[in-house]
C-alpha cells in the first residue's frame, strides 16, 4: 500500500493506529513486523492514542455527543484509507473498515479501550465517526482473517481475499458475505446504510474481480453473538 500510494504521487504517506487494548503501541509496531516495513520505505508512524486531538462537530449524532475528538493526523489527511483485517467481533459481529475507525479516536480523550464509546453503543459510535470523518478508501485484508471470539481470542482463518472500495458499507457487506455472516443483521452495517453512508444490498453493489461465491467460506461465529445481532423478524422490516 505504501508503494502504491507513492506511485500515485503521494507527497507523504503516514501510517497511524490507535489500539484500544494495548497502550505500548511502539511494541506492537515492532513485534508485528510493521516497524521494519516503515523503516524500509521511510514512512513515519503516528500513535493516534497520543496524537493531538481535534474537536469536530459530530455529524452522526447517534451517540448523543455534540462533538468528537479525532486525531489531527487523521482529520488533516487529504486521503484517508481504512486498512482492517477480515475478522469477527464478539459484540459487533464483524470488525471491518467501519469498526476500524475506532482506532482514529485518541485514547487520551476516550480511554482504553475507548470506554465512553462502548458505553454509548458500538454501532452508534462507529457510524458517528464514519459520518464525521469518512475514509476515501477501504481495503480489507482477508488473505488470512480471524474467526470465532474475535478480536482478541479468535483463530486464524485463511481466505485469500482482498476486498476494496470507496463505499465502506458495500465493502463491509461484501466481507460479511465472504464470511457467510448474516449481513442484514449486523447492526453497524445496517445503521450505516440507513444513514446513507453506502449500499448494503448485494444487487446494488457493482463488483469487479472474483465472485463472492468463489471465495466464500463459513466463519465460526463469536459466542453469544445472537444477543448483539438484529433479530431476523426486525431485520426483515428494515428498508435500506
Amino acid at each position: 500500500m505504501i508503494a502504491l500510494c507513492k506511485k500515485e504521487g503521494a507527497a507523504e504517506v503516514v501510517v497511524a493506529e490507535g489500539p484500544g487494548h494495548w497502550r505500548n503501541v511502539q511494541f506492537l509496531v515492532k513485534e508485528s513486523g510493521l516497524g521494519a516495513v516503515l523503516e524500509k520505505h521511510g514512512v513515519r508512524f503516528v500513535d493516534i492514542n497520543h496524537d493531538e486531538p481535534v474537536k469536530l462537530p459530530n455529524l452522526g449524532r447517534l451517540t448523543g455527543l455534540d462533538s468528537l475528538y479525532l486525531s489531527r493526523t487523521v482529520a488533516s489527511a487529504e486521503v484517508l484509507i481504512s486498512l482492517p483485517k477480515l475478522k469477527t467481533h464478539h459484540w459487533a459481529g464483524a470488525t471491518l473498515s467501519l469498526k476500524n475507525l475506532f482506532g482514529t479516536l485518541p485514547g487520551i480523550c476516550y480511554g482504553w479501550p475507548k470506554n465512553e464509546l462502548h458505553w454509548r453503543g458500538i454501532p452508534n459510535s462507529i457510524v458517528d465517526i464514519a459520518c464525521t470523518c469518512t475514509p476515501h478508501l477501504a481495503i480489507v485484508d482477508g488473505i488470512v482473517g480471524m474467526e470465532g471470539d474475535g478480536p482478541l481470542m479468535g483463530a486464524a482463518k485463511p481466505v485469500g481475499a482482498l476486498v476494496m472500495g470507496a463505499d465502506l458499507v458495500a465493502v463491509d457487506a461484501t466481507c460479511c458475505r465472504l464470511m457467510q455472516l448474516p449481513t442484514e443483521r449486523i447492526p453497524t452495517i445496517v445503521l450505516a446504510a440507513i444513514k446513507r453512508l453506502g449500499r448494503l444490498k448485494e444487487a446494488d453493489i457493482p463488483q469487479l474481480g472474483e465472485p463472492i461465491a468463489a471465495l466464500a467460506t463459513a466463519f465460526e461465529w463469536p459466542p453469544r453473538i445472537e444477543e448483539h445481532l438484529i433479530p431476523p423478524a426486525q431485520a426483515a422490516t428494515i428498508k435500506v
